[in-house]
């Protein structure tokens, strides 16, 4: 999604050159899966630009449901519909933008009801899709409620939920989906940045959302954990923390930062925090949160 590039309602600095060397840096790290949207801007287009040649060296995720561009341009704006011709449509301009035969991973976008989706045969049309090679494996990017209901269907190979230390609402979920063998995906693994966030970066965010990521800035605030951090950043204790469960299969950490991508992988290789650590930063965000 960081590479929505200057269009939309919440535009990125775009540099052609530095782009490339991103993807490329990210898969000669060891980054192994690559998710993203038709919606989020130039990111499907870049990464077909910039990677597609090395296809075979990374899993490829990207969304459908989300509103179709008529001449398959790079979309803007969040609207969603399941109908089967506008999954159908949305794949088909997916594999073009990215310059590839398959997609291994595609999820429903902006979490769908059950009703929505049995209402428009929506997950028979991404099976028939499977069954024509263009998809491998079928997904949902969910939210609460409706994340359950999802489970209960037993069609989703994956999916993917917001998660972190400051945003643990899908705990039991996740929980839940691991012990189903539902592959798990948590996004917002370290709550967009905003607790480190200066104020130039918390000023370009949104209204609606600049209210509530600033609210969970305020609860790791209250919560004090810098003892807990052994000399670390706060970025790296948050990588860790998702580390640290075991029920989380992958994690998405966004970035248009070679820089951040590289203190991310190096926070990721130290590995899970010791249990006691983790044990005392929930007990610490929940008190925080309970004030």
């Amino acid at each position: 999604m960081e590479l929505r590039g200057p269009n939309g309602p919440w535009p990125r600095p775009f540099d052609d050159a530095a782009t490339s060397r991103l993807l490329n840096l990210v898969i000669d790290s060891g980054v192994n899966l690559i998710d993203t949207a038709p919606d989020y801007g130039l990111s499907e287009s870049l990464i077909g630009k910039h990677i597609s040649h090395r296809r075979d060296e990374f899993y490829l995720a990207s969304k459908c449901g989300c509103t179709i561009s008529p001449d398959g341009a790079p979309l803007e704006g969040d609207g969603h519909e399941f109908d089967r011709p506008n999954l159908r449509a949305a794949v088909e301009q997916s594999l073009r933008r990215m310059n590839t035969d398959h997609i291994d991973l595609i999820q429903f976008h902006h979490s769908p009801s059950r009703e929505v989706l049995d209402a428009n045969d929506s997950v028979a049309e991404l099976v028939t899709l499977r069954d024509e090679g263009k998809v491998r494996f079928i997904g949902m990017s969910a939210t609460l409620p409706n994340c359950y209901d999802h489970l209960e269907m037993n069609v989703f190979d994956a999916i993917q939920v917001p998660y972190s230390l400051l945003e643990r609402e899908h705990e039991d979920f996740l929980t839940k989906a691991a012990s189903a063998g539902v592959g798990t995906i948590a996004r917002n693994g370290v709550a967009r940045g905003i607790v480190t966030a200066s104020q130039d970066k918390i000023a370009e965010i949104p209204g609606g959302w600049r209210e509530m990521w600033l609210k969970n800035r305020d609860h790791f605030e209250a919560a004090g954990l810098e003892d807990l951090m052994d000399g670390g950043t706060r970025t790296e204790f948050m990588i860790r923390y998702i580390l640290s469960k075991p029920v989380v299969n992958s994690t998405i950490l966004g970035t248009v930062s070679p820089e951040h991508m590289a203190d991310n992988i190096a926070a990721a290789r130290k590995g899970p925090l010791p249990e006691d650590v983790y044990t005392e930063a929930q007990r610490r965000i929940a008190q925080a949160v309970a004030a």
